[in-house]
């Protein structure tokens, strides 16, 4: 019975969180719908910044992450190569998505 509580919390939280997002969509949907009933457009936005600061938040949390997760593979013994093992994924994969979120940005930069 003691684990059913926070275990019912965090689904609570998770619902709660994808529920916002999910209504937030339809809004758009249905204000989409609405622009197109009119023969109007969504207008374009001109910040082209969002990319990269994007890329530089993912990239930095993801850079904290690999440095706090790395002492792991000296504990885990000389069983991997330069003690990085597969913890550090839940480093390396927001690390490396935000570089991509920069490079994408760099690459289709218009002047």
């Amino acid at each position: 019975m003691n684990d059913l509580i926070p275990c019912l919390g965090v689904i609570g939280v998770l619902v709660v969180i994808f529920g916002f997002l999910a209504f937030m969509r339809y809004i758009s949907y249905k204000e989409t719908l609405a622009l197109a009933e009119k023969g109007l457009t969504r207008p374009e936005t001109k910040n082209s910044k969002g990319l990269l600061r994007w890329g530089i938040v993912i990239s930095a949390i993801g850079l904290a992450l690999s440095l706090g997760l790395y002492p792991i593979g000296f504990s885990a013994g000389e069983n991997y190569p330069l003690h990085l093992g597969p913890w550090m994924l839940g480093g390396f994969v927001p690390l490396f998505l935000g570089l991509g979120l920069i490079l994408l940005h760099y690459l289709t930069e218009k002047e």
